[in-house]
């Protein structure tokens, strides 16, 4: 699934870019207004020394009409919802796809001066893993747009984390797509790390499958610390009001998952059933859960024809629904538990689950990053493809897709014998001299206080 503000909260930044031999420009990372970056310790989120619980929406205006677009690159998006978001009181929105080719400084800034921290996904509909065809759409040209994507958001410091893929496996047949989604969520981490920026958390985004996603949980958090995912989500739409913690199974959903090395929390939840009261807020900041989940996102903030929307926007008014009203209710009602909320502060890893019907993998091999997709980790990915790229998912070939297996923490790869049912060639990497690629000196200049050099 998926008012006006002051202008003078828009923190307006000078970003540089610098050009390839060739002409192609190379965007260069922002930095945004000042916020206290989200860290993880335990199994816990952390702002500082406290402790952080998400309480927020699921963004994406315009997600039901089949366009895609990009609503943080949108001042006047901007401008219309985050007073809306600071009624509701939340602290976080997730939004599905950004267009990784735009400026979203002005935005990002606005969000950070009103408290607020993104959880981006950093997929596409034409940059993602294909699950029915996974082996050829984990290719470089995908990592390319995911790694820009990375590089255009690194720098603010209210991006609290990237997901590397939601609801890719959607089903019991199709887990043989968990090495991919563990692959990618591996090289956004090591790509965070080569390029210098902070500690950002990658996680995952899993569906609401009863027979799967603790399988994928443990897949997620198995092996070692480059394997690991740094958090992990879940959809979940089980609580439907009237309802209550052991009715809508959710004391299950905690013993499940008690004792789980890293942080989790839902990435959707808010059942549209019955009437939505929003009950579940009372026990998911309630200490019963806390433990164990860091909160939640509200699937969704607008209205775009599936009945989950909390408000119905036209051009530049927004009306609050019913459920707007009562979620504001409820999360005004439920406080956080004081201290740590009974979280952990160590990070055990799990067993990877073994093969069977429900959970097609056979072993704990992942594959290796596309050869032509190791030239970014150290050189950097380059300008993005934007929302109107040529795409991915079809671009896997020899020279594209992964040819190997790489062994956990060494990076070392084993070649394997290419198919002899390999697809014909499709579309070409987007290719960048970076070799000729010559960087100035990049200063970002404040003009609200508080920007950094880089």
């Amino acid at each position: 699934m998926r008012q006006k503000v002051a202008t003078g909260i828009l923190a307006l930044a000078f970003s540089a870019a610098c050009v390839a031999a060739e002409g192609t420009p190379v965007l260069i990372p922002r930095a945004s207004t000042t916020v206290t970056p989200i860290t993880i310790t335990g199994n816990a989120f952390y702002k500082g020394s406290d402790r952080f619980y998400i309480r927020g929406v699921d963004y994406q205006p315009g997600g039901g009409t089949g366009v895609e677009s990009d609503p943080i690159s949108n001042l006047t998006a901007c401008e219309r919802d985050i007073p809306y978001f600071t009624k509701l009181g939340i602290n976080t929105i997730r939004v599905y796809a950004v267009d990784n080719s735009k400026n979203h400084d002005t935005c990002m800034n606005a969000l950070a001066a009103a408290g607020i921290y993104l959880v981006l996904d950093t997929d596409t509909s034409k940059y993602s893993l294909n699950r029915e065809d996974p082996s050829e759409s984990y290719n470089s040209v995908y990592l390319q747009s995911v790694f820009a994507t990375i590089d255009a958001f690194a720098n603010y410091s209210n991006t609290l984390a990237f997901l590397s893929g939601n609801e890719v496996i959607n089903s019991a047949a199709n887990t043989n797509c968990a090495p991919y989604v563990k692959a990618v969520t591996r090289d956004m981490k090591q790509y965070i790390g080569s390029r210098g920026y902070r500690s950002i958390p990658v996680g995952y985004s899993a569906a609401d499958v009863a027979e799967n996603q603790e399988l994928m949980a443990d897949y997620m958090n198995c092996g070692t610390t480059d394997q690991r995912s740094d958090f992990y989500a879940i959809n979940d739409y089980s609580w439907c009001d009237p309802s209550s913690f052991t009715t809508s199974g959710w004391d299950t959903l905690v013993k499940n998952y008690t004792g789980y090395g890293i942080p989790l929390f839902m990435s959707e939840y808010g059942c549209i059933t019955n009437t939505r009261t929003f009950e579940e807020v009372a026990a998911l900041y309630n200490t019963e859960m806390t433990g164990v989940f860091s909160g939640g996102l509200v699937y969704e903030y607008s209205q775009e024809g599936n009945g989950y929307g909390l408000v119905t926007i036209s051009g530049d008014t927004v009306t609050p629904n019913s459920d707007f009203t009562a979620l504001q209710s409820a999360y005004s009602a439920q406080a956080n538990p004081t201290g740590n909320g009974g979280a952990s502060s160590t990070s055990a890893s799990t067993t990877c689950p073994t093969k069977s019907s429900e959970w097609d993998v056979a072993n704990d091999d992942l594959p290796a990053i596309p050869a032509a997709a190791e030239v970014y980790i150290s050189a950097g990915a380059g300008a993005g493809p934007g929302l109107s790229g040529a795409g991915s998912q079809n671009s896997g070939n020899s020279s594209t897709e992964s040819t190997g297996t790489a062994s956990a923490g060494s990076g070392t790869v084993t070649e394997t014998a290419t198919s002899s049912s390999k697809k014909s060639e499709g579309a070409r990497a987007p290719t960048f001299d970076f070799r000729a690629l010559t960087v100035g000196v990049v200063i970002l200049f404040s003009m609200a206080g508080g920007m950094a050099l880089l």
